[in-house]
Parts: structure tokens; C-alpha cells; sequence
């Protein structure tokens, strides 16, 4: 069954292009200073970023990919990049034998704490600056619920996995 789409009205169109086009851009400087200030593409920023997050330092491969958005063999990539340059250790997980962790080293903390001062700055001189503590409220607000839709019939790289339970 095929249903016509909604038509967009002038105002989410403009809104849609907007974000797009900020998303574009903002996207642009940030991988411009993340390679510069740590050799790093976006997406090895987010996996460092997430294991610095993390309370023990590492997370199953499975979930990351699953946070980032990211195919499952892309993200073994480039882990496998991010370990060749010492900043991460793969290893088997003690929990299921099936899955592997991918745990932050020292030298990955290094780089985090190298190309976070710049990413923030980044961040908030080019999205942030021209707006109000409301207006950035409103954006998260907004921002999140869309979000949440989307999580919600997401693609199979955000899917989360299901464990099996004995």
C-alpha cells in the first residue's frame, strides 16, 4: 500500500534547509580542526568520545556502532585504524565470546584531551554563539524529540541488538 506523501509547508521547508545547510557546514569546520588538531575523521572523534565516556573506559563494538550510526564493518575499520595508531585496544568480551570491546588506551586519552579544547570552541563559536540560552534550550528540546522519532524505526547500523539470553 502506497500512501502519497505529505506535502511540506513553506515553513518546514525552510526549517529542513536550514538545518541541513547548518548541519553542512558545522560538520565541515569540525572535521577541519578534528584532523587537524588530532589526525582524527569524525567518526574515530565519536568512537574516542564514547569510550571517554564510558565509567571503565571501553564498550562492545556493537553497541558503539549502535550510538554512532555507523555500519558494523565501517566501524571495525576504523577501529582498526585507531588501533594501528595505538589509541584503542580490540579485545574479546568476557561477557559473550561473540562480541568485542574496544577499550581507550592512554594515548587515546592524550589525543581526546588534545582535540577537545578545539572541538569545543569549535562547537560553540560556530552554533552556538549566535544563540540564547533559550534558543538552545529550544533546540535541544527540539532536536531531541526528533531524534527520538527517528531512533524509533532507525536504519540497521543504529538498531541496537538484542542479546540472547540463556
Amino acid at each position: 500500500m502506497n500512501e502519497t506523501p505529505a506535502a511540506l509547508t513553506l515553513t518546514q521547508l525552510g526549517a529542513y534547509f536550514a538545518f541541513t545547510e547548518v548541519s553542512s557546514l558545522l560538520r565541515h569546520a569540525v572535521e577541519k580542526q578534528l584532523r587537524d588538531a588530532g589526525d582524527l575523521s569524525y567518526v574515530q572523534f565519536q568512537l574516542l568520545a564514547r569510550l571517554g565516556d564510558a565509567p571503565d573506559g571501553q564498550r562492545r563494538m556493537t553497541d558503539l556502532a549502535d550510538g554512532v550510526v555507523y555500519s558494523r564493518s565501517g566501524l571495525t575499520y576504523q577501529a582498526q585504524l585507531l588501533e594501528h595508531r595505538g589509541l584503542v585496544a580490540r579485545s574479546p568480551s568476557p561477557d559473550d565470546e561473540r562480541s568485542t570491546v574496544l577499550a581507550l588506551t592512554e594515548a587515546g586519552r592524550t589525543v581526546l584531551a588534545t582535540v577537545f579544547p578545539g572541538h569545543i570552541n569549535a562547537v560553540h563559536s560556530l552554533l552556538f554563539a549566535a544563540l540564547s540560552d533559550g534558543d538552545v534550550d529550544d533546540l535541544a528540546r527540539i532536536l531531541g524529540q526528533a531524534a527520538a522519532h527517528l531512533r524509533a524505526a532507525p536504519p540497521r547500523s543504529a538498531t541496537r541488538r538484542r542479546r540472547k539470553t540463556s
